[in-house]
């Protein structure tokens, strides 16, 4: 793994730690660490601040330990970690626009639809969840409309209390309607949301208590109920969008944005306009109900861009502020250009490709000896030091870097590089070589054609590879570049044989969302169909498991579980790798929240 530059956590001497909004003050009168980690959290009863630990952070241990009501950090107590943890320049220049250039474009403005990396890091500037993901530690947080929460001492029932000012970008208070409606929408039996299966999986019942106060009920004491049933997305306007049918929200004008004034959000940024497949304009929401939390700059443009080529050069040409940049360019980008900001991060991401296991659409992937054959043709190691460049690991299982449960020395199959085991699988599998060196079984060739996003410089060089890699045992895959919505939509219905992406887990372990039998979209994102009754039962105990130890040893077992059967072909976990302008300040994402610096940020005039 390459070494990772980031100075989040450093102070640099010459630097002016903020001041502005009160925050320091706040976080002096509180008493406050750079975790918080003396009486706030003891109130709220917690042991640490690690992602695996604190009800009141997380769900990292029993509330019944105690037999008492344990309650939150509050919202203001978090921002005062917050502050506390980064070091945070004084912005020296107010105003101005923040312009951000990728390959890809979004597929929707709606909270409770996103499904990609690009649309989530828009809407998150545009509407606010009831919780959110600290940039500290990964541990859910209250950094959205609810001001605290509680845990009763059944360990089931949680209350969130709202914040009493927080309003929609038209003025209208958010209220715990608000929250009801967007569960309502998300469980409803049309809902078109892939997270619908993870919250029915949590959640038993929700319920308004009053206008600032919801209940949730979660099926049974959870290590992961806030994740799963509380942080998935982020809350819609009742008013804006309880006239249209919830099977008809992904072409509504509030999620296409061809309506500008139905996407209404509550975040601290509006939405201004989507041109598709050219670029996303929002700005700054002035009349933003947290003033001390007011972003700083006037304007965030998303723009896209055909290939990464042209994108690299906005930013080397000073036209882009920000941009994703490739793994085979970032080495070479901070040694022409060292006043760049490059930031490779470690993550919880992964590359991986699946194989359509429905039966029904092609049975050229139900045999598990196919799948591991196909894995074992590859030389992952190589894939991870030249296509990434370095910036990744060869996966050893399913749990990313960040994840609670990575272990990759508890790993009982490891695919290192055995094109002959390859082929011997393949062999017992009933796929012999045909006349044009292709296996063949019961007339039919083992050839199918493999979905990738266009537009990204890493799949120029590693689909390729794969496919001289599966060519050398006997298979033929057949790539083929689609817009990245369009790939969303044909793996989602499961009208394709075999697709490659990337994909970004939460951080505690938990991956039930993607292998689960249940979890086939729209209810989730197993993709592949894959279904093991035995990894079901192993994801349903470790979510009720709240010993921290046993359920990270449950959770591997269950990862052990679709590694053994190939479910997915998990190629490397990665890093991300961030380039900025020198003239955006504050810059600091983080592995757990790539985005969360963005209402400190502050650039230089052009």
């Amino acid at each position: 793994m390459s070494e990772i530059t980031n100075t989040a956590n450093e102070h640099s001497p010459g630097r002016t730690r903020v001041d502005r909004r009160g925050f320091v003050r706040r976080t002096g009168a509180l008493g406050a660490t750079p975790m918080v980690a003396g009486a706030l959290l003891q109130r709220a009863g917690a042991q640490d601040a690690s992602p695996a630990a604190s009800p009141a952070v997380t769900d990292g241990a029993s509330p019944e330990a105690t037999g008492e009501v344990i309650t939150s950090i509050t919202r203001a107590e978090f921002f005062a970690q917050l502050i506390s943890h980064f070091d945070l320049e004084e912005p020296q220049s107010t105003g101005g626009q923040v312009i951000e250039t990728n390959t890809t474009d979004i597929s929707t403005l709606n909270p409770v639809l996103a499904t990609d990396t690009y649309s989530s890091q828009i809407i998150n500037l545009l509407f606010d969840g009831l919780v959110g993901t600290s940039p500290i530690d990964g541990t859910v947080v209250p950094s959205g409309i609810a001001d605290y929460w509680e845990i009763a001492p059944d360990g089931v029932t949680y209350t969130f209390h709202l914040v009493p000012y927080a309003t929609w970008h038209d003025g209208t208070p958010v209220t715990a309607d608000d929250v009801i409606f967007t569960y309502d929408g998300v469980l409803a039996e049309e809902s078109l949301s892939v997270r619908k299966g993870t919250v029915e999986t949590a959640l038993e019942s929700y319920r308004k208590i009053d206008d600032l106060t919801v209940e949730f009920v979660a099926k049974q004491q959870s290590a992961v109920f806030l994740n799963d049933a509380i942080n998935q997305f982020n809350i819609l306007p009742k008013h804006i969008w309880e006239d249209i049918p919830v099977e008809e929200w992904g072409s509504a004008p509030g999620s296409t944005g061809t309506d500008p004034s139905q996407v209404v959000g509550n975040g601290p940024f509006r939405f201004v306009e989507w041109v598709l497949g050219s670029h996303v304009t929002i700005a700054r929401n002035d009349d933003f109900w947290d003033p001390e939390n007011m972003p700083i700059i006037d304007e965030y443009i998303y723009n896209v861009v055909a290939d990464p080529a042209s994108a690299l050069a906005t930013l080397q040409t000073g036209s882009s502020d920000m941009v994703g940049v490739p793994f085979g360019q970032a080495k070479t980008l901070q040694e022409t250009n060292p006043e760049l900001q490059i930031l490779p991060l470690d993550s919880a991401a992964m590359n991986y490709y699946y194989l359509n296991q429905d039966e029904a659409a092609t049975g050229k992937f139900t045999d598990t000896k196919v799948r591991q054959a196909l894995h074992y043709a590859l030389d992952r190691d190589i894939i991870a030091d030249t296509v990434y460049d370095g910036f990744a690991v060869r996966a050893d299982g399913t749990q990313p870097v960040l994840s609670v449960a990575y272990a990759p020395d508890r790993i009982n199959t490891i695919y290192l590089y055995d094109p002959d085991k390859a082929r011997t699988l393949l062999d017992e599998a009933g796929w012999t070589e045909g006349a044009d060196g292709i296996r063949e079984k019961d007339g039919e060739r083992l050839s199918f054609e493999m979905l990738h996003s266009e537009g990204s410089a890493t799949y120029e060089t590693q689909i390729p590879y794969m496919q001289q890699a599966w060519r050398e045992i006997g298979v033929e895959m057949i790539p083929a570049a689609v817009p990245f919505p369009t790939l969303l939509d044909l793996t989602d219905a499961g009208n394709y044989e075999a697709a490659v992406a990337g994909f970004g887990w939460g951080f505690d372990g938990f991956q039930g969302s993607m292998f689960r039998s249940t979890s086939t979209p729209p209810n989730g994102f197993n993709k592949f169909r894959y279904s093991n009754e035995e990894y079901d039962a192993l994801d349903a105990a470790a979510q009720t498991e709240l010993d921290d130890e046993k359920r990270i040893d449950l959770l591997i077992e269950a990862t052990n579980i679709v590694n053994d059967d190939a479910a997915a072909g998990v190629v490397v976990f990665r890093q991300n790798i961030y380039g900025a302008s020198p003239r955006l300040h504050n810059f600091l994402p983080v592995g757990y929240s790539g985005y969360w610096w963005f209402n400190y940020a502050w650039v230089d005039p052009r």
